[in-house]
């Protein structure tokens, strides 16, 4: 092991030392092939004046399929979903090793992130005010998608020697289409899943989000990091192995404490922010509901409003992905569907709360002020709404961002553990070996500059919801059959609570 750390840091500082000339040689070699992927991943055409990505296309139309098959179970199963979180029904003899709010909370941890922050300022942007109520829209029906997906990785998941877990829409597609006599496709579309999960990983799930996180603590420092990052890279990597060493249990352990803990830190400053712009609330409401429906001076006007919003809501909580699956698989339950339940939180949270409350903030800067911004956009555009009211806020942002860009890297270190442990086995050796190279990937991201690889893997991450919510349609018979017999157990007492 410590031969391998060693390995480890001494290409962490070869890399630091011929990073220029690196980053130019790969992106040039891979930028052709990341057009090309791009190109046919977020293939878009053209909707009244706006142009419309088939993929947002494809997750949108089967969260409002999902949505009105279970019988509205975003509106009905949420009251159901707190009592599970609290632990109001949890056996703690059930198989699995996570509680249901460690499930929660590492899966929030993958989708909270810099997207929170910046995308939705790029979202306002680029499609007005009203893109924000399409966002919300897109939240409440991808809560739909996460139940179907994470009751089906409950249901499917597999159980090893060793008491660990595995599971995921590799696991889903594989075993459920082998009961419909369609194994050899889902095999095939499950490793096609794991390799698209694994890679995944290690560029959007690891080395943007390491990137960021150094962005932005080098910003805050005024530059005093420029030449640094392979050091910040290493620090990062290695409290990023510490915790991932451990498994889900450990992550898990991490991430129930700092998911609750980044976001009531980072809506409470945004709420007093809100409140400071109190005059401008009823304007930036009111901004929100207009452009939905109008969309004045919007590309595309309202349906340009509502394709962005759309688009922002299923790229920020991964609904139809399959990754949160992944995470839930683990939980300690006898009961499939409680786990998708559960689910319904992670977009309510993710879009719902924090991206709206992000989105009055920049509304509300906007009516106070229009030209608060400037030419800035993305995170500093956020930063300059939280700015103009609290001077100082600048730090505390970047140690948010540096929280959600950490949680985000070691909830997809298990995401891709899962792709690895599918196509490569479960071996100890091999998943020590993984985790190596997932760190290295960390330390990689705060020193180089590789586009096209992470446009790369970026594509591949949606490419992935094509046999996912594939494997959905097929098995959502599954998941609406699981939803009626427990609800019946439920309301006959057969399903008793274990606590309050």
């Amino acid at each position: 092991m410590v031969r391998l750390l060693t390995t480890l840091i001494a290409l962490c500082l070869f890399s630091s030392a011929a990073h220029a000339g690196f980053d130019e040689t790969i992106n040039e070699l891979t930028a052709p092939i990341a057009t090309a992927i791009g190109n046919i991943v977020f293939f878009k055409i053209p909707v009244f004046g706006a142009q419309l990505p088939l993929v947002v296309l494809w997750l949108v139309i089967g969260a409002v399929f999902f949505t009105f098959y279970m019988g509205f179970v975003n509106i009905g199963g949420f009251k159901h979903a707190l009592q599970l979180v609290r632990g109001d029904y949890a056996d703690p003899d059930s198989p699995g090793e996570v509680s249901h709010f460690q499930a929660l909370a590492t899966a929030v941890s993958g989708t909270v992130g810099i997207g929170n922050i910046g995308g939705v300022a790029v979202a306002v942007t680029i499609g007005g005010p009203g893109a924000t109520f399409w966002l919300i829209v897109a939240g409440f029906l991808g809560m739909s998608t996460k139940f179907v997906e994470c009751t089906l990785g409950v249901k499917y998941r597999q159980e090893n020697p060793d008491g660990s877990v595995s599971g995921g829409p590799m696991y889903y597609m594989r075993k459920g289409f082998e009961e419909r006599g369609m194994g050899g496709f889902g095999k095939f579309m499950g490793t096609f899943y794991a390799i698209g999960i694994f890679i995944g990983a290690l560029g959007i799930g690891n080395m943007f989000q390491s990137n960021q996180a150094y962005v932005q603590l080098n910003t805050v420092a005024g530059g005093g990091l420029d030449g640094l990052g392979w050091l910040v890279g290493l620090i990062l990597a290695a409290v990023v192995f510490a915790v991932i060493i451990g498994g889900i249990k450990s992550i898990a352990r991490v991430t129930e404490k700092i998911v609750p803990f980044m976001a009531i830190f980072y809506c409470l400053f945004a709420i007093i922010v809100i409140l400071m712009n109190y005059a401008a609330i009823p304007a930036a409401i009111g901004n929100i509901f207009a452009g939905a429906f109008t969309g004045e001076g919007v590309q595309g006007g309202a349906i340009g409003a509502l394709i962005i919003g759309f688009q922002r809501a299923v790229f920020s909580n991964e609904a139809g992905i399959g990754s949160a699956s992944i995470a839930h698989s683990a939980v300690r339950t006898p009961e499939p569907v409680t786990e998708g339940y559960v689910s319904l939180l992670e977009p309510f949270i993710d879009t719902i709360v924090i991206c709206t409350i992000t989105a009055l903030v920049i509304g509300t800067s906007q009516v106070a002020d229009p030209n608060f911004a400037g030419e800035a956009t993305g995170v500093a555009m956020t930063s300059a709404a939280f700015e103009r009211q609290i001077s100082w806020f600048p730090l505390p942002l970047a140690f948010g961002a540096l929280l959600f860009a950490f949680s985000t890297m070691i909830s997809w270190s298990y995401y891709g553990l899962k792709g690895w442990t599918y196509l490569f086995g479960e071996g100890h050796t091999g998943q020590t070996i993984y985790k190596l190279i997932f760190c290295a990937f960390v330390a990689l991201g705060c020193m180089v500059q590789l586009g096209p690889i992470l446009d790369i893997s970026d594509a591949l991450v949606f490419l992935i919801c094509v046999p996912n919510i594939l494997g959905l349609y097929v098995l959502a018979p599954v998941v609406r059959a699981e939803m009626l017999s427990y609800k019946a157990r439920l309301e006959s007492g057969e399903i008793q609570r274990y606590s309050h």
